[in-house]
């Protein structure tokens, strides 16, 4: 039987809510629909998400950069629409510095549905011009000041042949240049990179850095637990089932060392790499995702989750509800179970608690806002193919004041989950209204009441917890009693009403 101890009285840590920091998306057009809009609204409101991260910002069709007679035609508009949203919503840009312009590409390599140009520039001094003006624009719509809040980054996954070339020298001059010019007009806009795909190239990186004096305000890279396991051919939950359970922290601990001092931040992460992988929709993603954020919160600046709606067409996007791919939100704007382990997780306080206890699949942790209310969180959760039960789980809260009243929210296969009633519905494609509005009902939180023990000097919690389960028990305490004594150790005398 997993047991957990906690003393409230103990010291706290900070818990950062890293993976708030930013929240991935597909590219930059999808920006400019009103679903997706909607959509990231929600998604800032409800879960915290602070700056959103976009492909293909510079390519067709936002005609950033064309060509005609000969003539260099710049336009900002698209962008500036997209820019002007997120700041009207309280959120702002993570810059993601690609494609490459049609007009300014030296070859015809192009990668995704929307065909997105990954070739060098041809000519990296008007490279060097598009990102001056790229800058001073918006420094000048947006003020200096906003503009330094950004974070600007160099390409995406440039390791990778589909990306472009997939050697270190193209990309570094390729980052050379970009930071060059963009330090030439402020020198405080913040610049960054690698930008990899499985956490590689950042001791490289840093040398490079390091040999021509260049400038990193901070390192960005990629992750994925799927990422180099398992056998060319292998499904998802095979490459799940030959990961290991900490392996996204293990990473990430690497790559803080390698970063030398600098911030670090994870601009893309997700349960697995695959966008059309029915486990993104299952309670399975929402107990591995609590995992992974809270292993990795102590090591990081950011963990930006990709993506946060399934508006997104890299190959193609389905009319299915529930078709497995990589957003918080189905295309219906129906919260999937993993949406709801961040809002649970969005909910928890920034004061970490030490929790004793070790179990195979259970996981426990304890968070407080103040000395009112305390949340425990549990999860159950192991890869595919390994051993997990229910298990019955005690928490002993040890030094707690007297309890008033607790409940617990649940997501697992009986709770907060969509995916569950839609096959129960045969899994029509097309939703009527009725259908849509059973579905939302489906994927809310329900506060339930839970019971307590009261020990000697604490709280015993105990609940039952499913394969692949989240539980939030937030119990909340008496006030402590006021003194009697006034300074000094006297007492007070009562006042007289007249």
């Amino acid at each position: 039987m997993p047991t957990f101890t906690c003393r409230l009285t103990e010291e706290t840590t900070p818990l950062r809510h890293v993976w708030e920091h930013t929240v991935g998306s597909g590219h930059a057009e999808l920006a400019l629909r009103a679903d997706w809009q909607e959509q990231l609204r929600r998604c800032h409101r409800e879960l915290g998400f602070r700056y959103v991260r976009f492909h293909a910002l510079l390519s067709h069709p936002m005609d950033t950069l064309v060509c005609q007679n000969n003539e260099w035609l710049y336009s900002f508009f698209n962008a500036d629409q997209i820019f002007d949203f997120l700041l009207s919503i309280g959120m702002k840009p993570f810059v993601e510095l690609s494609f490459m312009p049609e007009a300014l590409a030296s070859g015809s390599k192009t990668a995704f549905h929307y065909r997105a140009n990954v070739t060098p520039p041809k000519d990296f001094k008007q490279w060097a011009a598009l990102m001056r003006k790229l800058c001073r624009h918006w420094i000048g719509r947006y003020g200096r000041a906003e503009v330094r809040s950004w974070f600007f980054e160099v390409w995406n996954e440039p390791n990778l042949d589909v990306f472009g070339s997939g050697q270190q020298k193209d990309y570094f001059k390729l980052y050379r240049t970009t930071v060059e010019a963009i330090k030439s007009v402020d020198s405080s806009l913040r610049v960054g990179g690698p930008v990899t795909a499985k956490s590689e190239w950042i001791s490289d990186f840093v040398a490079f850095l390091t040999k021509h004096k260049l400038p990193a305000d901070f390192i960005s890279t990629h992750q994925y637990p799927t990422d180099a396991f398992g056998s060319p051919g292998d499904d998802t939950a095979t490459q799940l089932s030959k990961s290991k359970r900490g392996v996204m922290q293990e990473k990430a601990q690497d790559a803080r060392r390698e970063a030398a001092g600098r911030p670090l931040y994870y601009t893309e992460w997700c349960t697995s790499s695959n966008p059309r992988d029915h486990l993104h929709d299952e309670p399975f993603a929402a107990a591995f995702a609590a995992n992974i954020v809270l292993s990795v919160d102590s090591v990081v600046d950011g963990y930006s989750w990709w993506t946060f709606s399934d508006i997104f067409n890299e190959n193609y996007m389905p009319s299915v509800p529930f078709q497995g791919g990589f957003g918080l939100l189905t295309i219906h704007n129906i919260a999937k179970p993993v949406y709801r382990a961040f809002e649970l997780l969005h909910r928890l306080g920034t004061k970490r608690l030490l929790v004793d206890g070790l179990h195979d699949t259970v996981s426990a942790w304890v968070v407080r806002r103040d000395k009112r209310s305390a949340t425990v969180l549990l999860t159950n959760h192991a890869l595919p193919k390994h051993s997990i039960k229910t298990e019955k789980v005690k928490v002993h809260l040890t030094h707690a004041p007297k309890p008033l009243k607790a409940h617990v929210e649940r997501v697992d296969e009986t709770h907060a989950n969509a995916t569950r009633v839609w096959r129960q519905m045969k899994k029509p494609e097309y939703l009527t209204h009725a259908q849509l509005t059973q579905l939302q009902k489906a994927s809310e939180l329900v506060k339930e009441a839970q019971s307590w023990k009261e020990e000697a000097g604490g709280v015993l919690l105990e609940v039952d917890l499913p394969p692949h389960a989240i539980a939030a028990i937030t119990i909340e305490f008496a006030p402590a009693q006021k003194s009697s004594r006034a300074a000094g150790g006297r007492k007070t005398k009562p006042r007289q009403n007249s």
